[in-house]
């Protein structure tokens, strides 16, 4: 029976833990890595992994969902709420053109890119408007230089890309379609 005791104390330590994590979660302005969590909770990897899914869990029946990005964990209003908020606050919704789109898809698809690969795979000119608006946003940065006649930049995606539309990782891209379809449908 001694084990049943320590193994509710330790389902009761877990909910606790998951409970601080929210804590920090909602008085952060800004995503709560891992470490920073283990760190200030003085917690191990397992414990960090049970506590973190005993408070999604937890969060199923809440308007919030705990969302992981690259920059770390944070609260986020659960996605089946997106109509109500678009309907209350529209002005909250960004309308971004479709060239920032397409020059941000190269980027985050093809990087590291030089501008002028943008312009040779979208087939026209690019705005430097476009590519200031992606610099302010904080969604692309330029990381060394092609060697190459004129040294351009090389351009990359960065973590606020990333957390600004809800990825972890590049690799949570979809998949690009298939040339001969998207041809196919033109």
């Amino acid at each position: 029976m001694a084990n049943v005791g320590n193994t509710e104390e330790y389902r009761l330590s877990i909910e606790k833990i998951s409970k601080h994590i929210e804590v920090l979660l909602h008085a952060s302005e800004s995503p709560l890595t891992a470490n920073m969590l283990k760190k200030q909770l003085l917690l191990s990897n397992q414990e960090l992994e049970l506590a973190l899914e005993a408070l999604k869990i937890r969060l199923t029946e809440s308007v919030l969902s705990l969302h992981e990005t690259a920059s770390g964990y944070r609260l986020q209003i659960a996605d089946h709420y997106s109509p109500l908020i678009q309907r209350i606050f529209p002005q909250r919704q960004e309308r971004l053109s479709q060239a920032l789109l397409e020059t941000l898809s190269v980027i985050a698809y093809k990087q590291p890119v030089t501008r002028s690969d943008i312009e040779y795979i979208r087939g026209v000119t690019l705005s430097s408007n476009i590519l200031r608006q992606l610099f302010d946003k904080g969604w692309i940065v330029e990381k060394g230089y092609k060697e190459t006649l004129g040294r351009p930049a090389l351009l990359h995606t960065t973590t606020q890309f990333l957390d600004a539309f809800g990825l972890s990782h590049l690799n949570e891209l979809p998949p690009l379609p298939e040339l001969s379809k998207i041809r196919a449908t033109s």
